[in-house]
This record gives C-alpha cells, sequence and structure tokens, in this order.
C-alpha cells in the first residue's frame, strides 16, 4: 500500500479524527490558517468558533468535565496562546484533561522577536501537565498521540502542542501510533493492597469516622465505588467543592459540603473525628483552614489519591494509597468480606448522634419575608423547578457558594465551576461546552453581573450555535464576595466592589438575538424560572437578570487563618 503524503495541518485533523474528537473550540489567527484550512476540508469534528481564546479553554474544559473525555482547543500563537493562559491554569488547577493546539511563528523566526510571537512553551510550563514544541513534521502525530495519554492518564491535567506554521505547511506520511511508550511517564493506578487493608483496619475500629471526599472521586469515576463503600460502612460523608455529585446530597449519611462555607455539621465533624478518610482531595486552605488548627485534635488520616505529591503535602498522612481513586475503592470493598465480622457498627452510634445535634443547628436557614429576592431562594428553586437534574456551571463569588449549598447534587459531573484557580468568567463558557455535550439537556450558567461580563461575548457564539442555555444573574449590584470580606474584615470599605455602570442586561441579551428577563419580586422568582425552562423557550437562551437583596452574605463563613470549626454563622453577624 503506498503511504498516505500529507501536510502538516492535515496530519493535525487526522490525528484528532483518531482521538474520536467531537468537539473543536477555537479562534482562528495567521499562524493556525493552514490547519483551518485543513478544518474547512473535514466534516468529522465539529469546531466551534468562541469570540475570545479563554473562552475556547474553558469549554473545551467544561466538555471534559461533564463528559469525562478530552477536551480540545486551538488557539493562535502571541495574543492567542496568552488569551488561552487563564484557561489553561484553570484546568491545570482542578486536573483537567484537556489538549491545546497553539499555532507559532515558523520555526525560522523563533526568537527573532516575530509578528505575534511569543514563548508559548516558556509561557505555560507553570501551568501545563506537559507541553511541547514540534520542530519536525514528521512528529506531529505521536506528539498528539503522547499529549492525549498524558493529559487523561495518572492525575489528569492540560497538555499544550505548540506547531510552527512552516511545520503546518510541510509534508510527510501520515502514521498514527497505536501505543505511547514513555520511559519517564509510568503513572501508578493500582493501589498498595497492604496499606488498603491497613486503612480499612482503622476505619472498622473508628469511633468517629468521617468520609472527605473531593474532585477525584468525580474525575476517576469512583462515585458508584464511594456510594458502595459507604453504604457498606455506614459512615457520615463530607464532600469538596469539587467533589458535589460524587455522593448523593439526597442520602442521609452526607452532611453537606465542607470548608470555608461548608455546613456547621461537615466541619465540626471533619474537626472531631478519630479516623479520617481523604478520597481523592487535597487538603487545601479553603477546606481545612488553618493546618495547624487542624492537626491540633489528634486522629488517624488516610489519604487515597493518584498523585503521590498531594499526600502530605499540608497534612501529615498516617496511611498513603497512591492509585487510581476507583480501583482501590473497589480493593477496599473486596477486602471488607475478609474484615466483615470484626466490624461493630454500634461503635459509631455516639457519633452519628453527635453529628444530629450539630446538624440541628441548620445552618443553611435563612430569613426571607418576601420583600427581596433572595439569591439562596433562587438556587432552591431552580432545583425545584429543573427536577435537581441540570447541569449547573457558575462563575466564582458569593452565587457560586450558594449554588453549591441550596442546589443539591446527586449525581457526579454535573457541577461544573472553577475551584483551584477561581476564575470568574468561566460560568457562560462552562454552559456552552455542556450543552454542546448534552444537547437535550437543561443547562444553567449560575453567575453575578460581576463575573458574567468577563465572557459576556460568548452570548454571539451561544446565538451561532443555537445553545438554549438559561442564564441566572444574582445581581446585587456589587461584586459580592469582594464585598462581603470589605464589610467583615475591613470596616465596610467598600473599595472599588461597588458595580456601578452595569448594562441593561435584558437589553444586551436582546441584542444578541436571545431572551431577556428582569426578576425584581420574590412572587416572580419560581414563574420566571419556569418559563424560562418550559416547552415555548425549550430552545432559547433566556437570560434572566434577578435583582437581588444586597445585603446577604454567604454563611457559615471560615474567616482566613482561622480552624474550620471556628465559622461564623448568620445568626452570630
Amino acid at each position: 500500500m503506498k503511504p498516505e503524503i500529507i501536510t502538516g495541518a492535515e496530519i493535525v485533523i487526522r490525528s484528532l479524527q483518531k482521538e474520536s474528537v467531537d468537539f473543536v473550540f477555537g479562534y482562528p489567527g495567521g499562524a493556525v490558517l493552514n490547519i483551518y484550512d485543513a478544518i474547512f476540508k473535514q466534516k468529522h469534528f465539529k469546531h466551534v468558533l468562541v469570540r475570545h481564546e479563554q473562552a475556547a479553554v474553558h469549554a473545551a474544559d467544561a466538555f471534559s468535565r461533564a463528559t469525562g473525555k478530552v477536551g480540545v482547543a486551538l488557539v493562535t500563537s502571541g495574543p492567542g496562546a496568552t488569551n488561552a493562559v487563564t484557561g489553561i491554569a484553570t484546568a491545570y488547577m482542578d486536573s483537567i484533561p484537556i489538549v491545546i493546539i497553539s499555532g507559532q511563528v515558523p520555526t525560522h523566526a523563533i526568537g527573532e522577536d516575530a509578528f505575534q510571537e511569543c514563548d508559548t512553551v516558556g509561557i505555560t510550563r507553570p501551568c501545563v501537565k506537559h507541553n511541547f514544541l514540534v520542530k519536525d513534521v514528521n512528529k506531529i502525530a505521536s506528539t498528539i498521540k503522547k499529549a492525549f495519554y498524558i493529559a487523561a492518564t495518572g492525575r489528569p491535567g492540560p497538555v499544550l502542542v505548540d506547531i510552527p506554521k512552516d511545520i503546518t505547511a510541510e509534508e510527510a506520511e501520515f502514521v498514527y501510533p497505536e501505543i505511547v511508550a514513555l520511559r519517564s511517564y509510568t503513572p501508578v493506578t493500582k493501589g498498595h493492597l497492604g496499606q488498603i487493608k491497613k486503612a480499612l483496619d482503622l476505619l472498622i475500629k473508628a469511633k468517629k469516622p468521617m468520609v472527605y471526599s473531593g474532585g477525584g472521586v468525580v474525575l476517576g469515576d469512583a462515585a458508584e465505588s464511594l456510594k458502595k463503600l459507604i453504604d457498606t460502612l455506614g459512615f457520615p460523608v463530607t464532600n469538596t467543592l469539587m467533589g458535589l455529585g460524587g455522593f448523593p446530597a439526597s442520602d442521609e449519611k452526607f452532611l453537606g459540603m465542607l470548608g470555608m462555607h461548608g455546613t456547621y455539621e461537615a466541619n465540626m465533624a471533619m474537626q472531631d473525628c478519630d479516623v479520617l478518610i481523604a478520597v481523592g482531595a487535597r487538603f487545601d486552605d479553603r477546606v481545612i483552614g488553618n493546618p495547624d488548627h487542624f492537626l491540633s485534635k489528634p486522629r488517624k488520616i488516610i489519604h487515597i489519591d493518584i498523585d503521590p505529591a498531594s499526600i502530605s503535602k499540608r497534612v501529615k498522612i498516617d496511611v498513603p494509597i497512591v492509585g487510581d481513586v476507583k480501583s482501590v475503592l473497589d480493593d477496599m470493598l473486596e477486602c471488607y468480606g475478609e474484615v466483615k465480622s470484626d466490624h461493630d457498627k454500634s461503635r459509631v452510634k455516639p457519633w452519628l448522634a453527635q453529628i444530629k445535634e450539630w446538624a440541628s443547628k441548620d445552618c443553611m436557614a435563612f430569613e426571607d419575608d418576601g420583600s427581596f429576592i433572595k439569591p439562596q431562594k433562587v438556587i432552591q428553586t431552580l432545583h425545584k423547578v429543573t427536577n435537581g437534574d441540570a447541569f449547573v456551571t457558575s462563575d466564582v463569588g458569593q452565587h457560586q457558594m450558594w449554588a453549591a449549598q441550596y442546589y443539591p447534587f446527586d449525581k457526579p459531573r454535573r457541577w461544573i465551576n472553577s475551584g483551584g484557580l477561581g476564575t470568574m468568567g468561566v460560568g457562560l463558557p462552562y454552559a456552552m461546552g455542556c450543552q454542546l455535550a448534552f444537547p437535550d439537556s437543561q443547562v444553567a450558567c449560575v453567575t453575578g453581573e460581576a463575573s458574567i461580563q468577563m465572557c459576556i461575548q460568548e452570548l454571539s457564539t451561544c446565538k451561532q450555535f443555537n445553545l438554549p442555555i438559561k442564564i441566572i444573574n444574582l445581581n446585587n449590584r456589587y461584586m459580592g464576595m469582594v464585598r462581603q470580606w470589605q464589610e467583615f474584615f475591613y470596616g465596610n470599605r467598600y473599595a472599588e466592589s461597588y458595580m456601578d455602570a452595569l448594562p441593561d442586561f435584558v437589553k444586551l441579551a436582546e441584542s444578541y438575538g436571545h431572551v431577556g428577563m428582569k426578576i425584581e419580586k420574590s412572587a416572580d422568582i419560581e414563574p420566571a424560572l419556569k418559563e424560562a425552562f418550559s416547552e415555548k423557550l425549550k430552545e432559547k437562551l433566556v437570560f434572566m437578570d434577578f435583582i437581588t437583596d444586597q445585603t446577604e452574605n454567604v454563611f457559615p463563613m471560615v474567616p482566613n487563618g482561622k480552624g474550620i470549626s471556628e465559622m461564623i454563622l448568620a445568626g452570630d453577624s
């Protein structure tokens, strides 16, 4: 058979086809025009034209979060690549597998300060799992194969492939490798059986056990395994912000989210337990607060994580288990059969009674006399109207916390938000990625008037691709979380947090060809949401501008530098 000789640009496209890519999110420019010409000639995947490169990476990131597949973004050199950096760093912090293909100036011009040149490999090195500069057309296919493999295996993350323009014009034989062999990269997937048995022994003897699960459960598709183990053991469980949906919120053993804005019972149980098992979570500052305070109470800690670098990073671990979360949980469940007879479940009854007492504080209660729109009520109503079955994306701030607190998630990969980097502007492009991945599903973007303006140009993309996203804008005319901190810790000095000169969001949405609604009365919350999600507006993007109570804060709250159990509750303020 005669070898197939094609251009580097065509090799890129064929490689993406081999990886069964559904969507490429991108924005054209000089350095990638050869690739775009090759895209024009193919019909295997759909290119989604965003209006800013940041949104391309965010949308690819959300596509990955919602589906579990590797997302793909395509950007040009120079400002195209630098615009993408925020999206890349967002994916990196949350361990999301995406491949970013960036154009570069021709090889002979690299280092010559050419037009739209920047050191993309150097700039992105701190916020990618790995990156490549391809200087040989014969290596494009193998490099893309490696990129997809590295992105999706071990602890997932973004991988960037930088390709100079002349390389995309040169011709070579197309051969896509079947397997990848990387000598220096061999991620561990199987947990150590001895450590698993040791952990299990601690768990069944615990009087005050606690399960702390994070985003690793969602990313590792381990939600079902976690549920089986917890049902077997009968232990209480909490989720991090990134882990919501990893265990059903409707289950009585679920204590709610923990951390800076977690529930009273989850935080108290975390602090007071005698054996703690962390599953795919990383003990970060927003979860455990002050590490010294957290470690002031003696407890045994078990930590399951795919990434050995995450174990004992902030908190000393007694039983480390490196491995794929699902595999480790399945092995633990299997080992439980051998020690089942030693497990006295009545041992934890006083502990469960104590947790019940903490829960009786009802820390999520809020006052609502109907005179203002309460953001919490909007989220509760959203849950009711969507039957708890929507994909919910959010930006960052108060609205993000309210969405996490008041929309109980029973399924994984339904809560799509920026956890580690805390990126404003992600909500709308995230919703785009989800809606394209699941065109028949309800997708709600919970945002705020400050966040939505960071990527509001994507309303144009939504129009072009007919994405019927429902935007819930909790508009309190402030950068809400900044204002909250200024109220608590800066003597009510609201320095630059007031959102003056806001647009008319209804008119703005309509100018892009969408439906706009302004909701100012509490009584109109449910009718507005029902209308937005009705059959009549099923095919339309609806922008709902909820004018909310400006004084409302997120509670509970753990101040910076305090311990996880040192919470400010609503009644304390």
